[in-house]
């Protein structure tokens, strides 16, 4: 767990619990809560800056990662989703802070997030 593969797991699922109950307030699976919405669009904001420093220079040669070589072979490009997942992110915190809340007015934020999770995991990600 103290591995930079375990804390960058750890950190990447609190990142999908948060963005599953966002996504259940908007579709209905889980009851709308302004509060509780406004403090998981921050937590979801702070948790997106987390990660990558947490992925060493070169690739670890032992653990269960599914992240592809190519995170390492094109940081770039990788550095480049991860600042949009953190734009489109931090769009999110600042509409969730409108008040009054509208569940309506965080549908596109809250898609663009989930774009951005899946734009990184099409090209990086081992499934």
């Amino acid at each position: 767990p103290d591995s930079p593969l375990g804390k960058r797991k750890a950190i990447y699922q609190a990142m999908l619990d948060t963005k599953e109950d966002l996504g259940g307030m908007l579709r209905g699976r889980i009851p709308f809560d302004g509060t509780a919405f406004t403090s998981g669009a921050a937590k979801l904001d702070e948790l997106s800056r987390q990660p990558w420093q947490h992925f060493p220079q070169v690739r670890e040669s032992d653990g269960d990662s599914q992240a592809r070589d190519e995170v390492w072979q094109r940081q770039e490009r990788f550095q480049q989703l991860a600042r949009e997942l953190e734009a489109a992110t931090a769009e999110l915190r600042g509409a969730a802070q409108v008040k009054p809340l509208k569940a309506r007015a965080l549908e596109a934020p809250v898609a663009k997030v989930e774009a951005a999770c899946k734009a990184c995991h099409e090209e990086f990600r081992i499934y």
